[in-house]
Order: structure tokens, then sequence, then C-alpha cells
């Protein structure tokens, strides 16, 4: 059985989380529910930072909040000095409720529209990672119709292609993502930006990919970066101060994950740098990352109550929980892979082989196929590690089901930092046909 973080088991065979029991935050708070190890996270963006202080290198330690956004996490992330990737408005707006150094924000994605670019550049947020053509014509017409400055990065695809799924590679040619650094397009973005009295470029972002691990990939596109970076001094005397290889690292999911630690991704990541351009002269650039998935994935374990169970002779035994794809729709989306514990009965035997199933009305709402586990009851507790990334984040109200509630763990203390969605929250927003009769006739 692996731990994760500050998991252990108790004297009465059941899992603790941050020094509770995961039964008192099941009884608690109720079922599913996204529990999340604050001591993790916080050891995470420690190790990436410190990393580079050790080394004595400028950079910024993005945290990648698509993984996981809210006001709390914000909060969180700021207050251990990390600064904030964001893809949206929501997320953006979010941020800025929370309180966090605008300064410290990164707005990425491939289609910005006016109204969230504005809202970027009249919250005076820090970076702006321009993704394509159509985003620099519009940061051109907004900027200049608001006398405003701006920083960006040029997104670029340099064709590395890390080993993961295909959707969710994206440092190859054929993306949605980015200006294409081997067909000219970089350089075209470059042309377009590098003289504008309101846009000031400050270098290059790429990202190759998730679950990533080993350090190749990112040596391979931060040669291929600075190679680009070299050839805009040759030509054009222009220095990038800034380049951002993006994120990605792996994750332990399962036993077959073999992650390396965040401070190998970085120093790995250092000295490939400092070697490139060692050999050219070059000043060395501030380096900006954006951990997302490292840093909470697997601070995160959701708690189900397991409920129904069918036997199918010579098939497969299915346990049923009451949560499924509505709130980790990963499996069915990627193939996910994830492990898991009754965590009532840790230290019981694990006799029987299951697949868990989720409650969603789709034969394909499976959790984990071909789990060992103890003999289970309807009532107990299953832990499913490792949900901290992606998993809330892209919950859904499919079939109706209220999202679950999310509480942080730290040193026996917990908190709740989402509260579960009710009914009524379901249909919040929903307009009554008869109402809307009423007030047309």
């Amino acid at each position: 059985m692996h731990l994760y973080g500050t998991q252990s088991i108790d004297e009465q065979g059941q899992l603790t989380i941050g020094g509770t029991s995961a039964m008192t935050l099941a009884n608690t708070y109720g079922t599913p529910l996204f529990v999340y190890d604050t001591a993790l996270i916080k050891e995470r963006a420690r190790a990436f930072i410190q990393t580079f202080d050790r080394a004595g290198v400028q950079a910024q330690v993005a945290y990648a909040s698509k993984a996981f956004s809210s006001i709390a996490m914000y909060q969180l992330a700021a207050k251990e000095g990390l600064s904030l990737d964001v893809v949206s408005g929501g997320e953006l707006y979010t941020a800025i409720h929370a309180g966090f150094p605008v300064e410290r924000i990164h707005f990425h994605g491939n289609n910005k529209s006016d109204e969230e670019l504005n809202f970027a550049l009249d919250s005076g947020i820090g970076c702006i990672v321009v993704d394509n053509f159509y985003e620099i014509d519009q940061l051109k017409r907004l900027t200049t119709y608001k006398k405003m400055n701006i920083n960006i990065l040029l997104r670029v695809t340099p064709g590395i292609e890390a080993h993961t799924h295909d959707y969710i590679t994206t440092g190859q040619a054929d993306s949605k993502f980015g200006f294409d650094l081997n067909n000219g397009q970089a350089d075209q973005a470059f042309q377009l930006v590098k003289d504008d009295i309101y846009i000031q470029l400050l270098g290059m972002h790429c990202h190759i990919g998730s679950q990533i691990f080993d350090s190749v990939a990112f040596s391979l596109a931060a040669k291929k970066l600075i190679a680009k970076m070299i050839a805009w001094r040759t030509q054009f005397d222009f220095v990038c101060p800034v380049l951002n290889l993006g994120g990605g690292f792996g994750i332990r999911y399962t036993e077959e994950d073999k992650p390396l630690q965040p401070e190998v991704y970085v120093e790995d990541m250092i000295k490939s740098i400092q070697s490139e351009i060692g050999l050219l002269e070059y000043p060395m650039p501030e380096i900006w990352i954006e951990p997302g998935r490292s840093l909470v994935g697997d601070a995160g374990t959701t708690l189900y109550t397991i409920g129904s169970q069918k036997e199918v002779p010579g098939v497969r035994n299915y346990l049923a929980v009451d949560g499924g794809m509505s709130d980790n729709i990963r499996p069915a989306l990627y193939q996910a892979k994830y492990d898991a514990a009754v965590a009532n009965k840790m230290t019981k035997e694990s006799t029987t082989r299951y697949t868990v199933a989720g409650k969603c009305c789709e034969s394909g709402d499976k959790l984990i196929e071909n789990i060992t586990l103890p003999k289970v009851e309807a009532g107990d507790t299953l832990a499913v590690f490792c949900t901290g990334a992606y998993g809330y984040s892209m919950a859904s109200n499919y079939n109706r089901l209220p999202r679950p509630a999310v509480v942080f763990v730290e040193q026996g203390q917990h908190r709740i930092v989402i509260k579960r969605e009710s009914y009524e929250d379901l249909i919040r927003l929903d307009c009554s046909l008869e109402e809307e009769l009423g007030e047309n006739s």
C-alpha cells in the first residue's frame, strides 16, 4: 500500500490524512468529498522554489491553476510565494477575489475574448501568454485604445513530443496552441510585437505535455527555444529576459508511474539552459515554470461511500460508489488509472477483485477496473488517491448530481474550502417556462 504525503494508518486500522481520520472527514462533511493534504502542497511548492534559489537563478514558479482552482487554493499559492497561471476570465476573477498579487498572474489561453483581455489589462496582471496572430491584433487594438502597457510571452510549439496520451500532448507541431517554431510563425509573431509601443515582449513559452517522467524532453525544448532566442539577438539585437518551459511534471498515480522529484526536474533544466547559453555568452534568462498536477495531484484524495454491488459470474464484481464521472471524468476521458483503498479497512487483507463503478447513467462510468480490495460492504468508505488535479476542476452536474465539497487538512485541523452543492444550487440559474410566458403575456 503506497501512502501519499501525510497519510497514515491509525490504531483502528483507518486511513488518516493530515492527522485526521478519513472516517471523521467523511462523517463530518459527507461524501463524495475531496480532501487536500495542504502540507504536501506546501512541500512541493517549496521544493521547486528553493531549488532555483539554491542555484542562484531568478525564477517564477507559477501554479497552473486549471488543475484545481478556488479562492482558498489561490490564497495558499500566494502565501507560498507562487505565481499563478490562469486560462480564463473565471479563473482570473477568482484569483483577484482571493487577493492574489496581480503582478504575479500570467494569463494563458488560445481564444481569449476581448472581454477577458480587457479584464486582464484593467486588472494590471503581470503577463499575457500570447497564443496566436488573432490575439496579437486584439492586444494591439486594446492597448492602443487604453494607452496601456502589457508584458507578454509568445507561446511556441517547439516540435518536441512528450510520451503521453495524445489528448494531453501539446508541444508537437499539430497543436491548437501557439506559434510553430519551425515554419516561421514564431518569427512572424516576433516581428509584429518587438517594436510595439505598448506591448513588451519578455520572451517565449512552451508546454510540451503532461505526466512527463524524465527531464530529457525539457532539455530538448530549452535547446530549441534558446536557439531561436540567439537568432533574434543576432538579427535584431533583442535579448529575451524570460524563458518559460511550462509544466507537465509527472506524479505517481499507480505503481507503474515513476516520476522524478521536483528538485531533479529543476536542477536538470537549469543545467541544460546554462550549458546552452554559456557556449554563446547569452545572458541567463529568468526561468519560469508552471507546475499544476505536480503540486496538487497526489495531495488530493476523494472519499466515497460504497453502495450496491453486482457480481457477473466469471466476468467481474462491480462495486458502486456515490460519485463517479461527474467528479472524476479522467478515467472515461483519458483512460486514466487510479489506486484506492477501503479507508475503514486499511489493515484488512485484500482478497477480492472489483471494478469500481460510478452512479452516473453511463456504462463507461468506471473509476477503477480490476482492483484488489478487502471484502467490502455497503457503507464502507473508499479512498481514491491522487485526485487533486483535474477532479473537481473538471467536475460536472451530469445527471444533475451536485458537485462534492472540498476540505483542506493539516496537522489535525480540517476546514471546508468549497461547500457541497445542494439541489437548490442545481436549479438556481434555471428559468421557469411558466414564469417566462407570464412575463411576456
